[in-house]
Formats: C-alpha cells, structure tokens, sequence
C-alpha cells in the first residue's frame, strides 16, 4: 500500500538523513558524558573507523522494522521499535568494532548511547509521524461490495491503529451510479469484494479520470495477479502469472539460512529452554514437551515440538479445538509461555531436521487442514513452501484472524518471497511480542461489526 501522494520517496530519503545525523549526535553526546572536553584520541578513532558500518547497520535495520512506512502506525510502535532497533544497535556496534579489531571502543559509550538514541530518535519519529497525519491528512474512504465484505472491511477500518483512512460513505448496490455520483466526495474507493467485469472497468475508468485511488481486496483473483512476469511476443506484451512457489535457488539459500539460524538460536536460548521445561514440569502434571501431528510443505504430517501449556487432558472430550483468547485449558505458567512464545523455541528443531523453516506459514493440524480445505480450494497452496515458526500473518495480522484472511496473508508471502522479506519478518516478530493482540487466541463468538449508523450506505 503506497503512503500517499506527498509522501514521496525523496522526503523518506530526507528523514533517513537526519536519521542518520540524529543517531551520530546521540553518539558524540555519550562520548562528551562519559568524558567531557577531554575525549581521548585512541577512543574516539575507533569510532570513526567503524562510522561507515554502523551506520549502514543503522539504516539496513530502520529499513527491515519499517521505520519510513508510516501509515499503518501510531506512536507507540515508533516507541516499541526505536527501543528495539536501539538495543541491537548496541550489539551490532560491539560486533563491529571487534570484528574490526577497534577494541578501544568504550563500553561505557555504548550504554549512554542506548538511552541518549533512544529519547532523541524517538522525539524525531513523533514529530515526523504528526507532521505526516497533519499534511497528509485523513483520507476518506468509500467501501464497495456485498453487504457481508464490506461489514468486514470496515471493522478493519475501524480498528486500525490511527485515522488515516475514515470510512465515509458506504456502496452496497448499483455500484457505478453510486460511486459517480458521490465521486468528488471520497478520496479512495475500495473495492471490497468481486464485482462484475464490464462494472468493474468502467469504475476503474471513473475512479482514474477523477485521479482518486483505488483499493482492491485480497481475493484469490487479486492475489494471484502479485508479481507477474511481462513478456513480449512479436508486437504484444503478455502477462504471466507467477507461481505459488519459491524459486528452486532461494529455496536453498532459505534452507542454509534456515540451518545456520536454528543452530545459532538454539545455542542461546538453551538455558530459556532448560528453565521452561523445569517450570513446566514442576507447575503442572504431565510432560514439558508435548508433539502434535501438523502438515507442511507438500501435505505433508510432521510431529511439531512445543512446551505443553495446556492441560494434559486438553482435549480429551472436546477432540481438536483452536485455541480462544480465554482459554481456560492453558496453564498458568503457560499463559506467559504462549504470551512470549516461548512455547514455540523447540520447533527450532523441527527447523533443523528441514520440517519447518523459520518463515513460513503457521503448520495446522490435520483435522482443520481438511475443513479448511473444504471451504476454500485455494487452501493447498500454502503447502507449497514449508511451515513455518513465524510469518507474514503473524506479524501483518492479528491472531485472532480467521483462517481465509490468514490464507490470504500466507499467499502474499510465497508470491513475494524474497531474502530480505524472510529477514524483515524475523525482525518484526521482535515488535509483536509488545502487541497484546497479536498473542490473542481466536474469539469463538466474535463477529464483524455493524457499521455505524453515522455512516451512509447506499444501495
């Protein structure tokens, strides 16, 4: 989704600048705190040896955790990911210098530097954010489709992190009419779900002639138009759809990633595991591990490794149910196992012996497998690349999404599957440790809501 006419990519280029200059700052005021007037010279030498690479570290991580994507967040998350990214910096910075052999680097900087970075990046995020919404302003939406997607769609609007895109009018018949004649009232025109093709492309014209723009669902028929490939015959160029699979090549440098990450996790998370599975054992009867039969790549069934955080009589006369948001049938302990997934570190395992990668879709179970299937033919084609410990629907979406819109997500990734989309992924499952929604369990009874009754819906 773009962010917008006047927030162009010279003006990210711009803030990324003083990104950089703000980051340098915070560093010559730790260097003036820890020293004053009397810097000494084999200190600082180090630093402006290895300038050029931690600032690269600097601007590769702001990239990867979307600090220059504005559209779709609030301040909080500014907050959330300046501390991250800030964190690591502390330790990229200690890799520099020693792989860099700068070992007169001072420590003591370093410490100064995360709180001074900190408080000063975060002020200038905050006032870019709100000069953002001031200029860009609210945009005003009009939803269009059938009066179920277009429920849907709002609750969507409706509960997203800021106000940049208000819904304002709402189309749920006579399509075309409705949108010319309410055309010079609106800003975007979403379409929330399939419309008839001669309706669809004179809307399409409306919409461009009035330069406003246009949002389209993520129906199969859209999804599967992402990345095609543009080839030209003789005297026409023709489009090609791309697959719902991962190029053999990235695949194996997925899977040497896959193997280097598993092996470097396991190493430091081994005292979190040895802990848990003590915790685990000595809160509650049963076992500290438990495995459960999951399907990945090509269908097939895999025994996935996790730390048992329910009741070892979970589901011994209910038979498989998804996991609520109230669940009862968790433990204590493992109320903050699955809060911070740390129920899930074992499956660094599974990613070790190639049944899993680390991105990837999330692996379910058999017995929905074959429901979800039922409902959407689609369903099989995640199963083209390997389940995965995090992806795209767990960092983009909500828990608590249903399982189309969590297919939805899914399909996005193996279209856009790239290394730098895997590393991303990576990074921002650090931020939604912080987001309470994103660790929810799936709410039985929940339903879209109805939409306002200040809103206008047209039929």
């Amino acid at each position: 989704m773009s962010q917008g006419e006047t927030f162009s990519k010279t003006k990210k280029v711009l803030i990324g600048a003083v990104d950089i200059l703000l980051f340098h700052l915070s560093i010559l005021l730790s260097f003036y705190f820890q020293f004053k007037e009397n810097i000494p010279d084999y200190n600082f030498v180090a630093y402006t040896n290895a300038i050029v690479y931690i600032m690269a570290v600097f601007v590769f991580l702001n990239i990867l955790f979307g600090v220059y994507v504005l559209y779709n967040k609030s301040i909080s998350d500014f907050l959330y990911i300046t501390i991250i990214i800030q964190v690591i910096m502390t330790v990229a910075i200690m890799a520099v210098t020693f792989a860099g052999r700068w070992f007169t680097f001072p420590r003591s900087v370093l410490l100064y530097n995360l709180i001074f970075s900190i408080v000063i990046l975060f002020i200038w995020r905050a006032i870019v954010y709100k000069l953002y919404l001031k200029f860009n302003g609210t945009k005003k939406v009009m939803l269009v489709g059938t009066k179920e997607k277009v429920r849907s769609a709002f609750q969507n609007f409706d509960e997203a992190k800021n106000e940049r895109h208000k819904v304002e009018l709402v189309v749920v018949g006579h399509y075309y009419e409705n949108i010319k004649a309410h055309i010079n009232e609106i800003d975007i025109v979403y379409l929330a779900s399939q419309i008839d093709e001669e309706e669809r492309i004179k809307i399409y014209d409306l919409v461009i002639r009035n330069e406003k723009r246009i949002f389209l669902n993520t129906s199969f028929e859209n999804i599967i138009m992402v990345n095609p490939n543009i080839m030209n015959i003789e005297d026409e160029s023709i489009i090609e759809i791309s697959d719902f699979r991962i190029p053999a090549e990235d695949g194996l440098i997925k899977r040497v990633v896959d193997i280097i990450f598993s092996l470097t996790l396991i190493l430091i998370t081994s005292p979190i595991m040895l802990i848990t599975a003590i915790l685990v054992k000595l809160t509650s009867k049963g076992p500290a591990f438990y495995s459960q039969v999951r399907i990945t790549h090509d269908g097939k069934e895999f025994n996935i490794l996790k730390f048992r955080s329910m009741a070892t009589t979970a589901e011994k006369d209910s038979g498989p149910v998804l996991a609520s948001s109230s669940d009862t049938r968790v433990t204590t302990i493992g109320k903050y196992l699955r809060a911070l997934r740390i129920d899930e570190l074992p499956q660094l395992f599974n990613v070790l012996k190639g049944e899993m990668s680390v991105v990837g879709p999330r692996p379910e179970r058999p017995f929905f497998v074959d429901q979800f299937q039922k409902q959407n033919p689609a369903y099989y084609l995640r199963h083209n690349v390997r389940a995965g410990i995090t992806g795209y629907a767990q960092v983009y979406g909500k828990y608590a999404s249903d399982f189309n819109s969590k297919l939805n997500f899914d399909l996005i990734y193996i279209k856009k599957y790239s290394f730098f989309l895997d590393a991303k992924i990576m990074l921002q499952t650090i931020k939604i440790l912080f987001d309470k929604v994103s660790s929810k369990g799936l709410e039985e009874d929940e339903v879209p809501k109805e939409i306002s009754k200040e809103i206008t819906i047209l039929d």
